[in-house]
């Protein structure tokens, strides 16, 4: 088989700057909390790296992409990758192997549940976090990922979802929201952020292994790929700016935690759009998303939900309106593999993106709630108020990050 090596070469690269984004992810979520805690939350994203990575050969990746056509998930005919073969070419794009996707969209799995760590910072045991990555995966991310990317039963019905505003960014938020409502609020007060220069650290890793995220889920380079590329910094860039002005007039200080923050939530609207709608239009998502992930961060502190790093806020709450504003605005015109939206005379397309987004919502919320009270009755999800206290550092894995 004779692959295209420029295309090869793209999407090895693509590949690695999405692993980049879990470290970044660590960094981001080290930098917001407190002193005593910085290596309980970036160990829950370094250990998802692994963990996802055995996982994803064992069975991941067959549950995926094996099988399943118009199902909710697929069959154990990959699990190990087995009857797979480096000479083998993705059939979705026969100029690359298709090793380069299996380990593309192993990326995608190892940052997604990592994403809803940040929601229960400083209360969760260890144990129960690893039992709860693996659960996730196997229940709610890996069924998701083969209904709208795998030929499942979302993608038959015609759901698209460019790079994971619903497969990822949705159903981690949501699944955020039911961690935190089960886990409750802290009892130790926390004064993170306790390094911005290490959140700014992790946002610009971030932002740069978006580029992988989003143009890679093209596949290969062509006029797409641009395409989602320049959405992708266009929307994350106006969001930033308007997050920063809305902070300024209303706090009455620029913060700079607010302009990251605002560009992460640009960046996660973009997502499930990137390479179906207009740049004008990918600025006008990160506008929207600015605004809307503002506000809802606002009312979460005003409903006192514990929410330690805005996880549901900005990337649920984000990843909702970017798959809305898809289904609004989606354009054959940039993207003959993509759709018309409502606004181009197709609201059957939008229905459609509303009931997969919220039905997705939905259902990591449920199942999330659930699979957490059943792992409580096996092994303790909450830290004591002792071990809150001194700082999950030094309680769960008798290390500090600071002398």
């Amino acid at each position: 088989m004779q692959f295209d090596t420029g295309n090869t070469a793209f999407m090895l690269v693509a590949t690695s700057l999405v692993m980049l984004m879990t470290p970044g992810l660590a960094f981001f979520y080290g930098g917001l909390v407190g002193r005593k805690n910085v290596l309980a939350i970036m160990i829950q994203s370094f250990v998802s790296m692994g963990v996802t990575t055995v996982l994803w050969f064992i069975c991941g990746y067959s549950l995926c992409f094996s099988g399943g056509q118009g199902a909710v998930i697929g069959n154990l005919n990959n699990a190990f990758l087995h009857g797979m073969h480096p000479l083998d070419a993705f059939t979705g794009s026969r100029t690359i192997p298709l090793f380069v996707l299996v380990a593309y969209q192993m990326m995608f799995a190892q940052i997604t549940p990592a994403l809803i760590t940040g929601a229960f910072a400083n209360r969760v045991r260890f144990q129960a976090y690893l039992i709860f990555l693996v659960t996730w995966l196997l229940f709610v991310y890996f069924p998701m990922v083969h209904m709208v990317w795998g030929g499942g039963l979302l993608a038959k019905w015609g759901v698209l979802d460019f790079a994971g505003g619903i497969v990822v960014h949705a159903i981690a938020g949501f699944a955020a929201l039911a961690s935190v409502m089960f886990v409750g609020r802290r009892k130790v007060h926390d004064p993170g952020p306790h390094s911005i220069p290490l959140v700014a650290l992790g946002t610009g890793l971030l932002w740069f292994g978006w580029y992988g995220f989003n143009a890679g889920s093209e596949l290969r380079v062509d006029a797409v790929t641009a395409l989602a590329f320049l959405n992708t910094d266009v929307a994350a860039s106006f969001a930033a700016i308007v997050w920063l002005i809305m902070a300024w007039r209303i706090e009455k200080k620029p913060k700079f935690v607010g302009l990251l923050t605002g560009s992460i939530a640009g960046l996660a609207a973009v997502t499930p759009a990137a390479g179906y709608v207009s740049t004008p239009v990918a600025v006008l998502i990160g506008i929207l998303a600015s605004i809307i992930c503002y506000f809802a961060v606002n009312l979460k502190n005003r409903l006192k939900w514990d929410d330690a790093l805005d996880v549901w806020g900005v990337h649920g709450v984000g990843g909702v309106v970017g798959v809305i504003c898809l289904g609004i605005f989606a354009n054959l015109g940039m993207n003959d593999a993509g759709a018309n939206g409502l606004i181009h005379g197709n609201p059957s397309f939008f229905f459609k993106e509303m009931i997969a987004v919220v039905g997705a919502a939905i259902y990591a919320f449920l199942f999330t709630y659930a699979m957490l009270w059943l792992i409580n009755k096996v092994t303790r999800v909450q830290v004591t108020q002792h071990e809150e206290e001194m700082g999950l550092d030094e309680s769960l894995h008798g290390e500090t990050a600071y002398i």
